[in-house]
């Protein structure tokens, strides 16, 4: 009897001693994992400001030069190989960037003696497949993988440097030359054309509209129209849906109309010349009497968001989940290329524009700022393409710059 007791007690005794042993050992666990450092995205010597501009940028974000001497740098594109496409439109030029291991490592202008280059874009099933769009024609060329006078799929072996026109008879002259070209998730080519005019009622069936078309040129039709400058276009990630940025006219002051960001519809009117922003009938241009106001929907489409008159907003794109921390996701970065009608500068700097989970606006702040400092301009944003895994490239047509942005800080 009393050596049983004894036993029974060893165990208990040696059963506490075990689960104190793992308690101790679960503690120790949750410790070390507490004290783990952060993911950290990037490289944090790279954050802040590299330019040797004085901008001011996001905690964890670094900006630095990627390539200069591109003077008149405007749109940006991808090829299949990795390397970076830039036009020149102020330079009637197109120049490609060799780019190796992340970094730039070549500069040759491919094209010259154009006619105001604007969009370029690659074919997204064939990387060597490059369109550009010139103030009154689309074109094509394919470059073979590391041999750029053979051609492998468009017919003009026997001229290798004409590319092949797919689309011709667009407007020229006029107050908005720049044609941006880019293909859509449907493998679609869309192209927007602006205003001959500050505001006037069009006598071209091209201005003033977005349209589409195939690869070859063909199926050429309307998407929407009433858009006075739609310089630049994007889809969003979460429901396909286009968005495009759009200039009010001179006319109404310092502080009207606003610019605008656009969800573009099938058929969508957005109500240039007699409409702007919120609905609202421009009367000083549009003299005629109504019983209701005009530019209500479905007549007109509302802007979706409103952003200061006269900042001259162009490029955008949206964040994407990797690399880029939680609270960005599915938001948008959008280039205010800066006043140029306006008694008082304003502009010139990346805005970061909030949204929520169904693409509803929250509201607007600066994301990289600084290219106006004292009333002097020391740079103005084009266009932006931003990239999984934290990183951001930035057209400059002023300084002739592209500029790269990180995200270097913690992964959320």
């Amino acid at each position: 009897m009393k050596r049983n007791l004894t036993l029974v007690l060893i165990l208990v005794a040696v059963l506490v001693v075990l689960v104190f042993i793992n308690e101790r050992r679960k503690q120790q666990e949750d410790t070390e994992e507490a004290i783990q450092p952060p993911v950290i995205v990037g490289d944090p010597s790279l954050a802040g400001d590299h330019t040797g501009l004085g901008l001011v940028l996001p905690e964890h974000f670094g900006i630095q030069k990627f390539v200069e001497d591109v003077p008149g740098a405007r749109v940006m594109a991808w090829d299949g190989m990795g390397n970076l496409w830039i036009s020149q439109t102020s330079e009637d030029a197109i120049t490609k960037i060799t780019v190796q291991n992340g970094n730039p490592t070549k500069k040759e202008k491919v094209f010259s003696r154009l006619k105001r280059p604007h969009g370029i874009a690659f074919d997204p099933q064939d990387g060597n497949v490059l369109y550009f769009a010139e103030e009154d024609k689309s074109k094509l060329r394919d470059f073979a993988s590391g041999e750029e006078d053979k051609i492998s799929q468009v017919n003009i072996a026997t001229e290798p440097l004409n590319p092949v026109v797919i689309k011709d008879g667009l407007p020229t002259g006029g107050r908005h030359v720049t044609r941006t070209i880019k293909f859509g998730p449907d493998d679609r080519l869309y192209l927007s054309v602006g205003s001959s005019c500050n505001v006037c009622i069009e006598d071209n069936e091209y201005r003033a509209k977005i349209f589409s078309m195939k690869k070859d040129g063909s199926d050429f039709k309307e998407l929407a129209r009433g858009l006075r400058n739609s310089v630049f276009f994007t889809w969003s990630y979460l429901d396909g849906k286009m968005w495009a940025t759009d200039m009010g006219s001179d006319h109404l002051g310092d502080d009207l109309p606003p610019d605008e960001i656009n969800v573009i519809q099938q058929d969508g009117n957005y109500g240039w010349p007699n409409c702007y922003g919120k609905n609202n009938h421009d009367s000083d241009f549009d003299k005629n009497v109504y019983i209701r106001n005009p530019c209500m929907d479905p007549y007109e489409i509302s802007s979706h968001i409103d952003l200061p008159a006269h900042t001259a907003v162009l490029g955008l794109d949206f964040i994407p989940e990797e690399g880029w921390p939680s609270s960005l996701w599915y938001d948008l970065i959008v280039a205010s290329h800066g006043s140029s009608e306006r008694s008082e500068k304003i502009g010139y700097k990346l805005l970061h524009v909030k949204l929520d989970a169904k693409g509803n606006y929250e509201g607007t702040e600066d994301f990289i700022s600084g290219w106006l400092q004292d009333d002097e301009v020391l740079g103005r944003p084009v266009d932006v393409l931003i990239q999984p895994g934290g990183q951001m490239y930035v057209s400059d047509d002023k300084s002739g710059v592209i500029y790269k942005v990180t995200y270097n800080g913690p992964q959320e």
